[in-house]
């Protein structure tokens, strides 16, 4: 299997260095000084006490014309999936299957309108992992959950064979039989978590100890799961009240990376996390007070 891997940044870096143990026949593509870097040094992972090294990476700072992949993992930020999304239309020839790991709802709305359903699969990441002062890849704690699956929800076996040659290196990539309802429940949390810390510019646990904003966070929390139900999204307990749950063990130090990317004054992926609650609530005649004060607060700095 030839699989092209998109992004060597956080999330990116992790799961790139992991399929290196795998037979599949690895490409990696990313631009500027991440390229020269390693195409130089090689990818470095430190894990669970673990340093891991890969040199001699077949990595890429463009996509070739008439290439063939049998499955790309586009790790991005949203305000570069559109180019990178028309690029691998455009070049890549073959009946790929796309993973983009994404935060929020865009990426795979955008694939399902350009594509159709049966060419829409979901991708939900669970970690914390980020580039170091050395351009090694940190992960942060132990969780590092992935989630893939097809929007049609039929059964899709190559899908399900990488899943489990990953699993067989370590790699924990799941396969869901209801990708979507992932997608909207990190979602649920990441918008309002990602809109409150940037806005507040406090952490999670300053947030939630002050009964205002607290009041705040669950209340954007709501908003985006109404505007879930709205897109014909089921859950079996509201997942609001799972992550008020969640939220009580979290670090109290914990920040989004938005606010990091707020504070180093680099582009900002809120239209695609509070922005599109708020443009997709106004389509749909819901509002959505909170979300709509993160936006206009922040872009207003």
């Amino acid at each position: 299997m030839k699989i092209l891997v998109i992004g060597l940044g956080g999330v990116g870096g992790y799961l790139g260095a992991f399929l290196k143990k795998t037979d599949y026949k690895i490409t990696f593509l990313c631009r500027g000084k991440r390229f020269f870097f390693l195409k130089k040094n090689g990818l470095t992972l430190n894990s669970q006490g673990k340093k891991t090294h890969f040199s001699n990476l077949d990595v890429r700072n463009e996509i070739s014309t008439n290439e063939e992949y049998d499955l790309i993992i586009n790790t991005v930020k949203l305000y570069d999936f559109d180019s990178i999304l028309n690029q691998i239309i455009k070049k890549v020839k073959n009946n790929f299957i796309l993973l983009p790991f994404q935060n929020g709802i865009y990426s795979e709305e955008k694939i399902k309108n350009l594509l159709g359903i049966k060419k829409t699969y979901g991708a939900v990441a669970q970690i914390s992992s980020v580039i170091n002062s050395k351009n090694e890849i940190d992960h942060k704690g132990k969780l590092a959950t992935f989630f893939v699956g097809p929007y049609n929800r039929l059964k899709d076996d190559k899908l399900i064979k990488f899943c489990l040659d990953c699993q067989n290196v370590g790699l924990d990539i799941r396969y869901s039989e209801n990708i979507e309802q992932k997608i909207w429940d990190k979602f649920i949390f990441l918008s309002a978590y990602s809109g409150l810390t940037t806005l507040t510019e406090k952490t999670i646990g300053e947030i939630f100890v002050n009964t205002i904003l607290k009041k705040k966070f669950i209340g954007a929390m709501l908003e985006t799961y109404k505007l879930s139900l709205l897109f014909g999204i089921k859950f079996k307990i509201n997942p609001v009240d799972k992550w008020i749950e969640k939220i009580s063990s979290m670090p109290y130090e914990m920040t989004s990376s938005m606010f990091h990317d707020f504070k180093a004054k680099k582009k900002l992926e809120l239209k695609w996390l509070s922005g599109f609650v708020v443009s997709n609530g106004r389509e749909k005649d819901m509002e959505c007070p909170i979300h709509t004060e993160i936006v206009k607060e922040i872009e207003s700095r």
